[in-house]
């Protein structure tokens, strides 16, 4: 089986690194150089890079903040905000993402995906999906998309939307839930097993991490092939090797 990541997640603004609840009441969490480089040493497996307000204020992700966190980290780095088109993609990619992560653009030229996929490989391909509890139709759960950081309603479903992208070349599912971020309510394990069952690529959870038992659950109940956390670690409110460890006891097979 393969081994399950602990990946941690930079939302970055104006430089600096912020955490928030619900995508709202942002607070500082520290410099993103220094943070990669701790989360280096403690042994997670990836690093994601969202620079939050890059879409909301039309530019590109900030290539000075990529690269400062690139030069430390020796494991995959992904990154997202702000890539809108092919040339955006290839500028984070010279600056030092080994991955792009594309959520809003994605949703308004699916193409994208695929230029992207064509140039760099599936494997450097997230599709980064935000999404709510929906009321439905009354024929089973249904999960409403949001673009904008979660401002807009997408008009899509998101199990739908993941098979899409994944037709479209993604080679991975980012999906957070607007509703329990930063609420350490632990995931959405509903959600995240109803998307992860519907595509055959990697769905990395997001949204509710508050403990240790979170991760377990999100990795049996939902099914999930990675979970994403910030703020149980940017404020150490729990290790790496801590995490791993637990998960290691429950049968969870990790990279220690």
């Amino acid at each position: 089986m393969l081994s399950k990541r602990i990946i941690a997640c930079l939302d970055v603004r104006d430089g600096q690194v912020v955490k928030g609840i619900n995508f709202e009441g942002l607070r500082s969490a520290g410099d993103p150089a220094e943070l990669a480089r701790r989360y280096n040493v403690e042994g997670i497996d990836e690093l994601v890079i969202l620079d939050i307000t890059a879409t909301l204020e039309r530019r590109r992700a900030l290539a000075d903040t990529i690269r400062a966190v690139a030069r430390e980290l020796f494991i995959p780095l992904a990154v997202g905000g702000g890539i809108r088109t092919e040339a955006d993609g290839a500028a984070a990619v010279e600056a030092g993402a080994d991955k792009v992560s594309l959520n809003t653009a994605a949703l308004s030229n699916p193409e994208l995906i695929t230029l992207l996929a064509n140039r760099y490989g599936s494997q450097a391909v997230i599709v980064a999906i935000d999404a709510k509890h929906s009321p439905g139709n009354g024929d089973g759960p249904h999960f409403a998309v949001y673009a904008r950081s979660g401002t807009s309603a997408a008009a899509r479903d998101a199990v739908e939307w993941a098979r899409e992208a994944e037709s479209r070349g993604a080679g991975e599912i980012l999906l957070t839930s607007i509703d329990r971020d930063g609420t350490k309510a632990g995931f959405d394990c509903e959600m995240t097993a109803a998307v992860s069952r519907a595509v055959s690529i990697p769905v990395i959870a997001s949204g509710g991490a508050g403990g240790l038992d979170h991760f377990v659950d999100v990795f049996t109940a939902g099914a999930a092939d990675a979970a994403l956390a910030a703020s149980i670690f940017h404020f150490a409110e729990t290790s790496v090797h801590s995490l791993k460890l637990h998960l290691k006891q429950h049968d969870i097979p990790v990279r220690l």
